[in-house]
Order: structure tokens, then C-alpha cells, then sequence
């Protein structure tokens, strides 16, 4: 099916931030959109508002008759939901055309030039600062997030005249593999969805196919020393860069932290920029912010273009979320689900807050992450002043006897730690006498956000 003959679009699993941002594409178009989410959210409501209808019930029979022509119809699914699903079911055996996110993705990003951004963690915030840095400047353009810019209040951007597309490029049932690349980012490669992959060499191997896809003519930019052996097709470039590496080819020099402020000079092959202040001041962001700049150098925005939209960068939602910044507490939110991000988020909260009180909220997602990684979770929760860890988010999975919560909890060193149901929390978090409070998960825990920063207006002024 080619995307002048789709007239209707319809989606299973729509509330997902990827498939948020295909939706929108859609309605850009002027296509007719509906589809299916499992549960209401603060986004599936704005996407109604913006002109998708949105249904929350699973039955064949309420799909609207505009979206039963298979000749004139595309359906996009999401791998989260289970083969059993009944819409999914009616179009796959009706004969519609029925895609992946990714494969969608891939149709869609194949006649432009993608700059597509991969990893186990930092891909969203990497790829959001590329596109703003790129949105900011002379050269412009095309997004699909995995997270909400701020200063956008969106997930997608288009251009009119820039065929430069920027991708958070998914590992999770090796989506990433419809890409074509005429640039990638490997921001890292530490093992994870071992329920997809199996063992971490099959993770580590998706990802060398991953680079392979790289057009000739084409560039790979890579973290410095993660445990990946490119495959790149003849032509193609290959950069490393680093925070601390300063023997990569893009890396970072004379960083100040304090102040609520960060800084630091950006060195590349052909430049050296120096004081480039960090919008959201926390040392992750300078890793993320050196990869992002990499790619915007290499495609033409000017040493002041990048100064300015690293300093404007606003974040995005639910990646270091500041909720509240002032006054007697702090609140963070953040995406954080895997280990390596969780002691990442940690170390970097207690650096901005040095001596305070640091409490987490912690939600496990998936059973099977809980049981590959329940050491590591531990071990960086530990790091935590005070730790409360909900029940673990199934998401996709069915339960696994025995991986509960207190595989993690039984582990955690962090002297105070409390269990808690997630429908308890806000009872709880009333009575606790707070400090710096983070919320941390990839599940639903962030429908508590809004209810957990109002009350602690209320609470602490």
C-alpha cells in the first residue's frame, strides 16, 4: 500500500508515545483516524481532542464501517498487544494491510534521509535534543520521539522543506531493523527485553545488524566503549564520542556542575566550542547533549545555532522531569526502568542536591526485567536515602510464579524501604516527611504525577 492511496488509518494500541506520534503524522495528512487503547490516558484524551476517535473497549464490531475498506485502509499495531486481540484479528483475517509501528515508521522515513537514534537508554532525550538543536536552526527538521519536547508539546515535528528525519529508533522486538539510516546513534547496549532476545550476545548482535542498515555514504556515531562491534557497509563513517573519553572523536572538556547550572566545552574533529550551558543541568545530559551535537555538526548547524538551542533545550516529559523546583521540596519525574538508568538518574539528583534527603518511588516494569535484573535493581536503588518500590507493571507479560516486588526489595540495602500497593501511595507519600522525592518507572506510575505535585504544593507551599 503506498501513502497516497491510504484514506483511513486505524490503530491497536494507540495510547503508546511511539504510535502518538504516527497518529498525529496521520492527521496531519488529512487521513481519517481511530483505533484502540487498552485504558484512557492523559494522552489518548489530547489525541481525541486533536481528531483521533478513540475506543477503550476491545470488540470488532464498533470499528466504524469507514475503516472497513481494506483497500483504502492501514492498520498499525503495536507488538505490546497479544496476538488474541480481537480488531487485530478481524483485520489480519479480512486481509488489510497490517503493519508494525516500526514498519510504518520505516515507510513512511525511507524517501528522507533518517538520522535514527538507538539504545538501551538515552535514545529519547539524545534524539529530542538533535531535533530541537536541528528545529532551531537553519537546517530544519522532521521528528518521530519517544517522548514529549516541552517546548513543542509534542512527540512530532514536520518541515517543509528539510528531508532530515529524526527517529528514536526501538530495540524491543528488534523494531529498529525496518530503519534505514543515513545517520545512527548507539548511545549504549547493556542487555535488556531478554524475554525478546534470549541471552545478551542476541541483544548485542541485534544492534550490529542495526548499524548495518546504515546507507552507504552514511554515518554511525557510537559511545565509546560499549560492548558493540559495528557492522557498517562499505562508505559508511564512523565517529565515537564521550563524556569523560577525551580520546573520542566528540567528547566533552573543562565540565562545571553547581549552581543549578552545567557547563562545558564541546570538542570535535573541527571545533572546539566552549561554555555550552546545558538547559537541564545534570550530567547525563552532557553524554547525551555531545551525541547530539555531533550529529547536528555533521549536518551543517553552526557552532553559535548550537550554543543557543542547547541552552533553550526544556527537556522532555518524564526524562528528569522537574515537577517542582523551589520551595521546600523537589519533585522529579523520570522514565528511568532499567538499572543502569536508575543509577544514573540517582547519582545525578544527589549531585544537584548534595546533603538532602533523596526519597524514590519506584515502579518495576515488566516480570520478566524484574527476574533478569533483580541484583542490579537493588544495587542502585541502594543508592536511594529512602525507598518505596510498588508492585511491578505487567504491561504485555502474564505473572511468573515467585518475581514479585520483594526479589528487589529483599535485596535493597537503603536502610529505609517500605513496600507500598500502588493504590496506597498517595496515603502514604502524605504522611512521609519529604525532601527531594523522584518518581521513577516505565509503566503507569505517571498517572500519580499530577496528583503527587499538587499535593505537595498543598503540603509544603
Amino acid at each position: 500500500m503506498k501513502l497516497d492511496d491510504i484514506i483511513s488509518v486505524y490503530f491497536i494500541g494507540a495510547g503508546g508515545i511511539g504510535m502518538s506520534a504516527l497518529i498525529r503524522y496521520f492527521l496531519a495528512l488529512g487521513k481519517r483516524v481511530a483505533g484502540y487503547d487498552r485504558t484512557p490516558s492523559p494522552l489518548t484524551a489530547k489525541l481525541i481532542a486533536e481528531g483521533a476517535a478513540i475506543r477503550f473497549d476491545d470488540n470488532e464490531s464498533r470499528i466504524p464501517e469507514s475503516f472497513r475498506d481494506k483497500y483504502t485502509t492501514l492498520v498499525v499495531y503495536t507488538p505490546a498487544v497479544p496476538a488474541s486481540h480481537r480488531e487485530l484479528t478481524y483485520f489480519r483475517e479480512n486481509g488489510f494491510e497490517v503493519l508494525k509501528r516500526s514498519q510504518t515508521l520505516g515507510l513512511i522515513t525511507n524517501s528522507s534521509r533518517g538520522l535514527c537514534f538507538a539504545g538501551t537508554h538515552g535514545k529519547t532525550t539524545t534524539s529530542s535534543m538533535t531535533a530541537h538543536i536541528l528545529k532551531q536552526s537553519k537546517v530544519d527538521c522532521n521528528a518521530f520521539l519517544g517522548g514529549i519536547l516541552k517546548t513543542y508539546d509534542s512527540n512530532l515535528m514536520l518541515s517543509e522543506h528539510s528531508d532530515l528525519t529524526v527517529i528514536e529508533a526501538d530495540e524491543y522486538d528488534r523494531s529498529f531493523h525496518f530503519l534505514t539510516p543515513y545517520m545512527a546513534v548507539v548511545t549504549s547496549a547493556d542487555p535488556d527485553h531478554l524475554d525478546i532476545y534470549g541471552t545478551p550476545q542476541a541483544y548485542r548482535e541485534s544492534f550490529e545488524k542495526f548499524t548495518s542498515l546504515i546507507r552507504p555514504g552514511g554515518v554511525l556515531v557510537m559511545k565509546k566503549g560499549i560492548d558493540l562491534t559495528p557492522d557498517l557497509q562499505p562508505g559508511v563513517g564512523l565517529y565515537t564520542y564521550s563524556a569523560s573519553d577525551t580520546t573520542a572523536d566528540f567528547h566533552a572538556e573543562n565540565i562545571r556542575i553547581g549552581n543549578g547550572e552545567a557547563l562545558f566545552d564541546f570538542v570535535s574533529p573541527e571545533l572546539r566550542l566552549e561554555d555550552v550551558r546545558l538547559g537541564v543541568p545534570v550530567r547525563t545530559n552532557i553524554e547525551n547533549g555531545i551525541a547530539a551535537m555531533a550529529i547536528a555538526s555533521l549536518n551543517g548547524v553552526t557552532p553559535g545555532e548550537m550554543r543557543a538551542a542547547m541552552k533553550s533545550y526544556a527537556g522532555t516529559q518524564r526524562r528528569f522531569d522537574f515537577q517542582i523546583k523551589q520551595g521546600r521540596v523537589v519533585y522529579i519525574d523520570d522514565y528511568a526502568h532499567h538499572p543502569r538508568e536508575l543509577r544514573s538518574c540517582i547519582l545525578s539528583v544527589k549531585e544537584l542536591y548534595g546533603g538532602r534527603k533523596v526519597t524514590g518511588v519506584f515502579q518495576p516494569h515488566l516480570y520478566t526485567r524484574t527476574r533478569d535484573f533483580a541484583d542490579d535493581f537493588a544495587s542502585a536503588l541502594s543508592l536511594l536515602d529512602e525507598l518505596i518500590l510498588l508492585d511491578i507493571y505487567p504491561a504485555r507479560e502474564e505473572p511468573i510464579p515467585g518475581v514479585t516486588s520483594e526479589m528487589i526489595f529483599d535485596k535493597a540495602t537503603v536502610r529505609d524501604k517500605k513496600l507500598c500497593r500502588k493504590e496506597a501511595l498517595m496515603e502514604l507519600l502524605e504522611k512521609e516527611t519529604l525532601d527531594v522525592l523522584v518518581t521513577l518507572g516505565a509503566g503507569d506510575i505517571d498517572r500519580y504525577v499530577e496528583p503527587v505535585r499538587e499535593m505537595l504544593n498543598e503540603k509544603y507551599g
